[in-house]
């Protein structure tokens, strides 16, 4: 029996992976954009669990599954089980005898590895309070799409050492590129996951220096979801990280903008810079669409 290749973070793909997914998934969208067909996942079906409510994920596995011929199925913890408490271990066992492929978004790390433990097909992370890889296959589609390889580039994060900041490392990682992180100090990324990124990363207490001469810069909000009780507390603390048009003038004049969204302005980003000419904001919230379809086709063979 062939071993079940689950996508919980991006350290689940060796970088030719990596880079295969994202050269597939700018094929997908090339196709797309000519009209061609591709059924390849006709007859298949993708089982969707999402505890944290979502816009972007949620529109992108659905369209992405029917394109390619398929079907996707939503469950919310008021539509399942696992609302009323059942095992994970259990639910695992029992969906993934009726589905080809689970996406879950939810809160801790552990219900997606509890679930690829327990499963019979391939597990995707669509979001923990750890990672969202999945975006990361987006963002580095359009850099690829706009500038080539990543490797030797700098990218710079400013902003809440969370969810996005942790995959950005591991991408930096797997891509063999520079990772500045500027955040406040009681916002850093989780000590052990950047120590295990060795030199590829680096923090900064101060953003203009972290974005100094950078070819990428990326930001995300500042309360996530769950965190918004803390907004009034963050909106203080973050108030020196916002990426604005004089961070964007240090960066290296082509630098690009990303934003996986949403966004609000004049709080983590300024209106200028998110619609402004090096933004590429709206490019990387289409190529969700293009790299889940590619993730798809890869972990289904």
């Amino acid at each position: 029996m062939a071993t079940i290749q689950h996508f919980l973070s991006l350290l689940d793909l060796t970088p030719e992976q990596f880079k295969g997914i994202i050269k597939q998934a700018i094929i997908l969208k090339k196709e797309r954009k000519a009209g061609k067909i591709n059924e390849s996942l006709k007859h298949k079906t993708l089982g969707m669990i999402f505890e944290k409510a979502s816009t972007r994920t949620r529109i992108s596995f659905e369209a992405g599954m029917t394109q390619l011929g398929g079907h996707a199925i939503f469950l919310s913890s008021n539509d399942s089980q696992l609302g009323r408490g059942e095992p994970l271990e259990d639910s695992a066992r029992v969906l993934s005898r009726m589905v080809d492929i689970i996406m879950i978004r939810t809160f801790a790390q552990t219900t997606v590895e509890t679930f690829a433990e327990y499963s019979k097909v391939p597990i995707i992370n669509g979001l923990t309070d750890l990672y969202h890889p999945c975006q990361l296959l987006a963002d580095m589609q359009t850099w690829f799409e706009q500038c080539g390889d990543m490797q030797g580039k700098t990218a710079t994060w400013i902003g809440d050492g969370n969810n996005m900041c942790h995959s950005y490392i591991n991408a930096a990682r797997l891509l063999d590129f520079k990772l500045n992180i500027a955040c406040p100090k009681d916002y850093a990324p989780v000590k052990e996951v950047v120590s295990a990124a060795g030199t590829h990363c680096e923090i900064f207490n101060d953003p203009l220096a972290a974005a100094k001469d950078s070819d990428l810069i990326v930001t995300d909000v500042w309360a996530s979801m769950g965190q918004e009780e803390e907004q009034k507390k963050r909106e203080k603390a973050f108030a020196q990280f916002q990426v604005n048009q004089a961070v964007m003038d240090v960066a290296h004049p082509d630098a690009l903008f990303m934003h996986c969204l949403p966004a609000h302005r004049g709080e983590e980003v300024t209106a200028e810079v998110i619609e402004g000419k090096q933004s590429v904001v709206w490019d990387e919230a289409e190529n969700r669409l293009h790299a889940q379809k590619a993730l798809l086709l890869f972990l289904l063979k």
